[in-house]
């Protein structure tokens, strides 16, 4: 007839439950910064959510809001990740939050970074939005924000064990 009912399946369900819990409390949080959080930071946190959700909490910001850039939107749809619910927001939007780690994914987000707490990791990866500057159309501009796209999935499929690998910035 199938398991019976109470007994030892009861208590396993129980144990899971708490495993669950325990781990969901585990994760590890990561703020992924650039200027103006509107194409790299945005890309890092909608491939985090999508790729490692069990293991890291995501949130991006910016030092600037600059608003989200739609053919970020575009791309990651294109790789099935939807991030046209994400909102541009700036660190002073995030007053008290503490993060495990902050990711910088500028040079200009790496020296002007506001005091988090938690390590500093610098990863800087090219600006789409400024290698499409040239760019005559949308289909011109789509190859450097896929480019840069399939970089930061890359190096979210590295985490969490690269953040370990890189060397922390000294003054954070």
């Amino acid at each position: 007839m199938g398991r019976s009912q109470g007994g030892d399946n009861d208590h396993h369900g129980a144990a899971d439950n708490e495993f669950l819990e325990k781990s969901t409390k585990m994760k590890i949080s990561i703020l992924f910064l650039c200027t103006g959080n509107s194409c790299r930071s945005q890309m890092a946190e909608g491939w985090a959510r999508h790729l490692k959700g069990d293991v890291i909490e995501a949130c991006s910001a910016g030092i600037e809001r600059h608003g989200l850039n739609p053919l970020a939107v575009k791309v990651m749809a294109e790789a099935g990740v939807d991030i046209s619910g994400h909102q541009s927001k700036t660190v002073d939007e995030l007053p008290g939050q503490q993060f495990d780690y902050i990711v910088t994914l500028c040079g200009h987000a790496n020296e002007t970074c506001p005091f988090f707490p938690g390590r500093k990791i610098h990863r800087g990866f090219d600006d789409p939005p400024k290698l499409a500057a040239g760019a005559k159309n949308e289909q011109e501009a789509l190859p450097h924000y896929r480019r840069v796209r399939d970089e930061i999935r890359d190096f979210i499929l590295t985490l969490p064990e690269a953040l370990d690998e890189e060397i922390p910035d000294a003054d954070h």
